[in-house]
This record gives structure tokens, C-alpha cells and sequence, in this order.
């Protein structure tokens, strides 16, 4: 037994999970020339595309992926969320995730979990090893642990996330290179540790992949004028992932896998706005900025993304609708937003899930009472300013998918069918050999 079979205390097996933030499978399946080290993980392991959650947008999704249980139970259902009992809104931060994190269990478990770039994990966690916060975090030093730690990543300039801002240029050369230069240096950071070899699972999230998913996918999927720099991105990340894969002991299994799918983008929908020009949402005066300007005859509003509440009265401050009326109420969005075509014809809709079917939990209070899940093509708004129109179009050309996830596992006997994103973390704690209740898991290990 080497030093650092020491330092971890036991021979148990060991995972090192990479996250590739939004990548569709189909993506990866359908050019394995351009990606070979993804084609080799398909051929040697387990691959194939998984569902996202209701809603698949990342600040959401990455709690359920590294907990292994829905929003009413992770208490986290978007990018903003809706104080109980209230109209402020707040923007969800690792201490709001409520559910046990995977990394949790293993150090319960007396082993050693290094985590990195995690979305939705600031402030870093002191149980665990080392830790550096990945989306939402104010900078590396504070979303370090420890200091030690915090100081070799600021030494190698790494850096949380790319400058979304070049994106909204109409050339995206600039984009397109600071994507690839935050993109080395988190590698660079990831093998740092990944080569010490002194954890029992390494969890590391590629974040860059889910920018230039939006900006460049529809150039991918219709053949745009930066397809070319899109799959040259790719190709550096399979790259990286092939080096991973390849410096990993025998002892350790590889699983790589997107918290949600992409597509090309064809019309923001802006929901409060189709709202209010419905008839179902209205404001106190014309200066509206925020939730709490709505006006006491409002029935309904929006969240991102595409989360619709009913204004009920007993729940809402100022709630208009009564609670002997909640069900008819709800039943009529429902038919208007199922009916809600584009500009195109369309269906804007690809199905409206009402909130007892998507979400339970000691944390489902706050829960949309109804989350559209939109077709390809649609991508769901919610601000609060105001917009003259409801269908519009922004620097962006790609959105989030609810279907075509990508999962890869380094072992032929994991089985990826019919698989979503609750299934991964109890397989990962199987492959580990970690002890768990079934129960605590909406989903399910994948393994054989």
C-alpha cells in the first residue's frame, strides 16, 4: 500500500466525474472522428443520451444531478427563486441547496472528495478536501478552500467562468478564444489535482462548453459561418477528456456527463409580457422592474425559466385568486399555454407540467404550479421590465433542452437507457462501493 492509499485509508474503488455543462449527446455520437476520445470512452464503456429535470436550466440542475433528488427536495428550482410566502426573489447559492451532496456522503463515508467549478456551490464547503465554487461565484479567492489551495489556482490564472459578454459581438472572435483560454486553464487546474491521486472521488465541472453552446449552436446545427470554431472547441475538449481518461489509475472509472441538452434558438418568448397581454398579469404603475410591482388583480406570473405561478390568494402577499378557484385556474393557463403558438405556427409548448408531477419534497412550497417545457427552438423569459413584444430575438442562438443529455461511463456494465439525471449520483456512489438507501434517490444506479 503506496502513501497515498494511506491518505485515502482504504482500497475502495474510486470515480472522477468531469461535467461537460449542456452538451447534447447527439453532438458527441455524431462525429466521432472529430471527437475519438469520447468515441473510445462510447466503445470501451457505457453511452447514450439521458433526460434533464423540470426545468432543465443549471442552477437547478446541477443540485439534482449531485444529489440524486428532485427540486422539492433540493429546494432549488432555477436561476431565481421565490421567497416563501413573498414576491422577493433570490438567486440560489450552495447553502440553499437542502439535499445531501454526493461529495457529502463520500466524506461521511471517511474519504476524501475533491470538487471543482461546481455551479451552485459558493461559498466552498470546508468538510471536503479542497474545494473551488464554480457558476455565480464572486472570484477564486473567495470560492477557494483552502487557503493553500485558493493560492496555487490563482497563481495559474484560473479563471471561473468565460467573459459571456463577447458573446453579444457580432464577430466572435474574442469570444471564441477566451472560451479556449478558460478552457485550458481549468484543465490545467483539473489535472493539477487529479494527478496528486490523494481523493477517492474527483467531481469537476466544465463550464465553458454551456457558453459556447449559446452563442454557437445554431451555427453547428445550420451550418453558420463559426461552425468551424465550434467543432475546434469540442475537438480541445475531447482532447482534455481523452488526457483525463488516460492519466486515471486502474482503480479509477471515468463518468462524464451534461446536466441538460441543446439546441438552436429560434424565438425568445417573453412570458410575463404574453401574460400581461392576456389578461393575467398586471402592474401596480408603467415603472415595473421586479415581482413585487405586480398589481393585486394579477392571476399569474413568471419565472425563468418557464415557471408560472398562480397568484393564490393565502400563499401570494396580495393574492387574487382564491383557493377554491386554484384548480379551474390553473387548468386554464394550462390550456392557454398549451394552445401558445410562434410567429412560425408552431406550438411554443412541447408539453406543461403541473407541479405535482415533477415535484415533491419537504422544499415543494415554493414550487412553479405549472413548468412548460418547450419545444426546440423556444426559449422561455420572464423579466419583470417589460417587453412591447412576447416573441423576440437576442445575441443568443442556442438553448437548453430538456432531452439529450450526455452520459458516458467508463464500464461496460452500466446500462444507459431510459436513464435521466437522478440516476447518476447513486451510480456513482455504487461504483464506489458507498452505502445507500434507495429510497434516499429519485433515481437509480445504472449499474449492472
Amino acid at each position: 500500500m503506496g502513501l497515498f492509499d494511506r491518505l485515502r485509508g482504504d482500497d475502495h474503488p474510486r470515480v472522477a466525474f468531469i461535467g461537460i455543462d449542456g452538451v447534447p449527446f447527439s453532438l458527441l455520437a455524431d462525429n466521432p472522428d472529430r471527437f475519438p476520445h469520447f468515441a473510445a470512452l462510447a466503445e470501451e464503456g457505457s453511452a447514450g443520451p439521458i433526460e434533464s429535470i423540470v426545468p432543465p436550466e443549471s442552477s437547478a440542475c446541477w443540485p439534482s444531478l449531485t444529489t440524486g433528488v428532485n427540486p422539492g427536495e433540493t429546494g432549488v428550482y432555477g436561476f431565481q427563486d421565490r421567497e416563501n410566502g413573498s414576491y422577493d426573489t433570490y438567486v440560489p447559492m450552495g447553502r440553499d441547496v437542502q439535499a445531501t451532496r454526493l461529495w457529502d456522503r463520500v466524506t461521511d463515508d471517511g474519504r476524501q472528495a475533491s470538487v471543482m467549478n461546481v455551479p451552485v456551490t459558493f461559498p466552498p464547503q470546508r468538510n471536503v478536501q479542497r474545494m473551488v465554487s464554480g457558476f455565480l461565484s464572486p472570484g477564486v479567492k473567495k470560492a477557494a478552500h483552502p487557503e493553500e489551495f485558493r493560492d496555487e489556482l490563482d497563481a495559474m490564472d484560473y479563471r471561473i467562468d468565460v467573459n459571456a459578454k463577447l458573446g453579444h459581438d457580432d464577430d466572435k472572435s474574442d469570444f471564441v478564444e477566451n472560451a479556449h483560454e478558460t478552457l485550458d486553464r481549468r484543465y490545467e487546474a483539473f489535472s493539477s489535482v487529479i494527478d496528486r491521486d490523494d481523493w477517492d472521488l474527483f467531481f469537476g465541472v466544465f463550464m465553458t462548453t454551456d457558453r459556447v453552446n449559446h452563442f454557437l449552436f445554431e451555427d453547428y446545427e445550420r451550418d453558420g459561418e463559426n461552425k468551424d470554431a465550434f467543432l475546434e472547441f469540442y475537438e480541445a475538449v475531447d482532447e482534455y477528456v481523452g488526457k483525463i481518461r488516460e492519466s486515471l489509475p486502474d482503480d479509477v472509472t471515468l463518468v462524464v456527463a451534461s446536466d441538460h441538452g441543446f439546441t438552436s434558438l429560434d424565438h425568445e418568448v417573453h412570458c410575463n409580457a404574453w401574460l400581461e397581454e392576456q389578461g393575467w398579469l398586471s402592474y401596480e404603475d408603467d415603472d415595473h422592474e421586479e415581482l413585487g410591482d405586480i398589481a393585486d388583480d394579477t392571476r399569474a406570473y413568471s419565472l425563468i425559466p418557464g415557471r408560472f405561478y398562480i397568484n393564490l390568494e393565502g400563499r401570494e402577499p396580495r393574492g387574487s385568486v382564491p383557493e377554491d378557484e386554484y384548480e379551474a385556474v390553473r387548468a386554464e393557463l394550462k390550456a392557454e399555454l398549451e394552445a401558445l403558438e410562434g410567429p412560425d405556427g408552431r406550438k411554443v409548448a412541447d408539453r406543461v407540467v403541473e407541479k405535482e408531477d415533477a415535484f415533491r419534497g419537504d422544499h415543494d412550497d415554493i414550487a412553479p404550479d405549472l413548468v412548460v417545457v418547450p419545444a426546440h427552438g423556444f426559449d422561455l423569459k420572464s423579466g419583470f421590465k417589460g417587453h412591447e413584444e412576447v416573441f423576440g430575438k437576442g445575441p443568443r442562438n442556442g438553448m437548453h433542452s430538456f432531452d439529450n443529455a450526455s452520459l458516458f461511463v467508463d464500464d461496460p456494465d452500466v446500462e444507459i437507457t431510459e436513464a435521466d439525471l437522478y440516476d447518476i449520483a447513486p451510480t456513482i456512489l455504487d461504483l464506489m462501493d458507498v452505502d445507500y438507501a434507495r429510497a434516499e434517490f429519485d433515481g437509480a444506479s445504472l449499474r449492472l
